[in-house]
């Protein structure tokens, strides 16, 4: 008797994610994403259907509008939206379309890695909370807060108590920006009143680092973006560096997509190969020795000795 046909048996998880290229580098550093997120579907089991609406100065020259009511339809229908950039104006706009709840910053640097999360309105405040108890528990079991209000405090607590394995440390924000700095934070989550103020302090740290930003919602897509610009003299030239929106794509399928072992194995990936480009520790992150397409073919190659999931669907496309 033949073996059972394990791919109808077990179909790939599908999610569909709008990519908005923007101008610039954009189009190189999406198109990097998009083919290592093919990859990773085809080792982990899920499988990405792609949407590419017209966005900020592509979409003014196509229709005369930044944001038409196309890109909007496609955005709202997505699972999640990957940006080439979190500077454009436009942005602005989309974020008012979604219900976003709270903001994640995701951070890579020698010393290693920090998340650190905040309700962007008063409502979000538990799930954001949950959710970043969750992702310390994932990490290292050790949980930062960062708040002025005793009734913050109380919130972290009751849900940090659900969760014996991990390690809360309330602190005030000067030694919690202290932390952010030193790059040893792991896992932060900040109230509302000094979010911003956590938020931006790996940007104003004294050196290079990569840094991927999200706004996540409860019922609707999640906007995930590297905390750049597109905007760059090596458009059209190919060597691109694509390393901040891999990481920006590591954090949508953690925090995005439920995906947290394809997330975490191309965020190993992609530390893997910074470091095998043999660049000093100063210059992570400031352009790959290669091209896009060589840094995109070393974070794949690498991909196989990074796993260690569970999500790996019997029968997925390989």
């Amino acid at each position: 008797m033949p073996p059972p046909d394990l791919s109808t048996a077990n179909p790939p998880r599908r999610f569909v994610v709008a990519y908005l290229a923007g101008h610039g580098i954009g189009p190189e550093v999406t198109a990097a994403a998009s083919r290592t997120l093919a990859g990773l579907g085809r080792a982990h089991g899920f499988v990405v259907d792609e949407l590419h609406p017209a966005f900020d100065t592509e979409a003014l020259t196509r229709s005369g509008h930044h944001l038409p009511a196309a890109t909007r339809s496609a955005t709202a229908s997505a699972d999640a939206v990957l940006v080439a950039g979190d500077t454009a104006p436009t942005l602005d706009g989309l974020r008012a379309d979604l219900d976003l709840g709270a903001r994640v910053t995701r951070v890579l640097d020698e010393t290693g890695e920090l998340t650190a999360f905040a309700p962007l309105r008063d409502e979000a405040v538990e799930w954001t909370v949950e959710r970043a108890v969750a992702a310390a528990r994932r990490s290292s079991g050790r949980l930062t807060s960062v708040g002025v209000s005793d009734a913050w405090t109380a919130v972290v607590d009751r849900h940090a108590d659900r969760h014996p394995g991990v390690e809360l440390a309330h602190v005030p924000l000067r030694e919690a920006l202290r932390r952010l700095a030193a790059g040893s934070a792991g896992v932060v989550v900040s109230e509302r009143a000094v979010g911003d103020a956590v938020a931006d302090a790996p940007l104003l740290a004294g050196r290079r680092r990569l840094v991927a930003t999200g706004q996540l919602s409860a019922d609707g897509p999640g906007l995930f973006a590297p905390a750049q610009t597109t905007a760059s003299d090596l458009a059209g030239q190919g060597v691109a560096d694509p390393s901040p929106i891999l990481l920006a794509t590591a954090l949508m399928l953690t925090e995005g997509l439920g995906r947290q072992a394809a997330g975490e194995a191309l965020e190993e990936s992609l530390a893997a190969a910074l470091r095998a480009s043999r660049r000093p520790a100063d210059q992570l992150g400031a352009g790959v020795a290669s091209t896009t397409r060589e840094f995109v073919d070393a974070v794949l190659g690498l991909l196989q000795s990074t796993r260690r999931d569970t999500e790996f669907a019997l029968g997925a496309a390989r």
